[in-house]
């Protein structure tokens, strides 16, 4: 069962797509949203949730005071779902905007037009590099200055190669999982 942690969509749950996805353990998602709270690092922004899911990175931003979330992924349909139920929480007035692609993670990037300041990318473990740096290289444009990527992937993979625009803050393993925190130029 997988759920929003905390805001005001706190304890609710979300749908996870049937197979396919992994999706990132309450554990490690509470890891993720302490390091980004302690560096307010949510409310107020522009988030992006690539590789989204369920969309639970991204909801669970917009639980906690981000301002406008977009959810892309190939099959986005679980991520609306999720997303529609998290709005109807929404405190009035300060509901955020959340929009949903159904693109693929590159093609999407490749037309994108909007900044975003805090990325969200859990790529099938079994992405290859190349195509996670091409994607990489594709996101850096996009970032407003100061942007936090985080990057999920396994801690059994080799460490990417960060392409210019992007700096790495540091990794931390959780288990099977390696976060990578980054942060535009």
């Amino acid at each position: 069962m997988t759920r929003i942690i905390a805001g005001w969509a706190g304890s609710l749950t979300i749908v996870v797509p049937g197979s396919g996805t992994r999706p990132t353990s309450d554990r490690v998602r509470e890891a993720i949203f302490s390091a980004l709270e302690a560096r307010d690092a949510i409310a107020g922004l522009r988030v992006l949730d690539l590789y989204a899911g369920s969309g639970a990175l991204g909801l669970e931003a917009a639980s906690r005071g981000a301002t406008h979330v977009t959810l892309v992924d190939r099959f986005i349909q679980t991520g609306k779902l999720n997303a529609a139920r998290i709005l109807k929480q929404a405190p009035k007035g300060s509901k955020p905007a959340i929009e949903s692609s159904g693109q693929a993670v590159q093609p999407f990037l490749t037309s994108a037009r909007a900044f975003w300041d805090l990325v969200f990318m859990d790529p099938p473990y079994d992405l290859g590099l190349p195509e996670l740096a091409h994607n990489l290289d594709a996101l850096v444009p996009r970032l407003s200055p100061g942007a936090i990527v985080v990057l999920e992937r396994s801690s059994r993979t080799p460490e990417p190669e960060w392409p210019e625009g992007l700096e790495l803050e540091r990794r931390k393993d959780y288990g099977d999982t390696a976060l990578y925190w980054l942060s535009a130029l």
